[in-house]
């Protein structure tokens, strides 16, 4: 019995975790059924109407559009800078080396409000209009630590005697390092590209200094809709919001198979 308790009480504390974590998500998805003019929990009745009205709302499907966009492009350029930036600064050594990290890794360091105000401030100096290229760059100065540190992590370890190899029998160093550091390192190339793509698409206290009537992501939709009106069209737009995320998750698991990435670097 007493060396059952131990493993009863982890089994209990995972459980009451796991609770904690989901239920939030439950709360919005059961809320976004309900009959009612108002957002109540536990749903009075059930129903797909407030899915339906957001046929009357394409504002909100452009904003999310427009998040996935930007959030994409944010990625995948954040994921180049960061994979390169990780290459340069653990396989070099040069004067200003520990100074240029830390300036890559300041957004981390800066409250985000500070950063959307100085990012306002700078566009209005070079004249840089509201737009999706706007948000991207923005994005990019603030996922770009995440990546390199994700990137960095895997290349410490790295056993360079294989690149060596590989070049002493004839690679060039673009086969060398798609055929043999990439798939080394994808593990933190894959979870800073996924970091990344979150944290832009999430993304409101940045957004909120640099959008425009025209130009306006779904977090930031969602923020000022809530300012008017508090009807189930804010859980329905959350829930499809939700599903999305959990969707995007299990084709990356099917197609990249993170998940098993993961577990061959543990």
């Amino acid at each position: 019995m007493r060396k059952r308790l131990p493993k009863l009480t982890l089994n209990t504390f995972c459980i009451i975790v796991y609770i904690f974590l989901l239920a939030p998500i439950v709360v919005v998805l059961l809320s976004s059924l309900t009959k009612t003019e108002y957002i109540a929990f536990p749903p009075k009745g059930l129903t797909l109407r407030w899915y339906t009205e957001l046929i009357n709302h394409p504002e909100f499907m452009q904003s999310l559009i427009l998040s996935i966009v930007v959030a994409l492009g944010t990625a995948i350029i954040s994921t180049i800078i960061g994979t390169l930036a990780s290459l340069a600064v653990v396989r070099n050594q040069f004067k200003g080396k520990e100074a240029i990290v830390q300036l890559i890794g300041s957004p981390l360091l800066i409250p985000s409000v500070v950063f959307g105000v100085a990012l306002l401030q700078f566009y209005s100096w070079i004249g840089l209009a509201a737009s999706p290229l706007a948000l991207i760059i923005g994005h990019i100065i603030l996922t770009v630590p995440f990546v390199l540190r994700l990137v960095v992590a895997n290349l410490v370890d790295f056993d360079r005697s294989i690149e060596r190899a590989a070049m002493n029998l004839g690679a060039s160093s673009w086969k060398v390092f798609f055929h043999i550091t990439l798939p080394i390192i994808k593990s933190g190339v894959i979870a800073g590209c996924i970091f990344a793509f979150i944290t832009s698409f999430d993304d409101l206290t940045v957004a909120l200094f640099i959008v425009s009537t025209d130009v306006v992501t779904l977090p930031v939709r969602i923020y000022t809709y809530m300012q008017y009106q508090y009807d189930p069209i804010i859980t329905s737009i959350s829930s499809i919001m939700i599903l999305f995320t959990i969707i995007l998750m299990i084709v990356i698991e099917r197609v990249l198979g993170v998940g098993k990435v993961f577990a061959s670097k543990n």
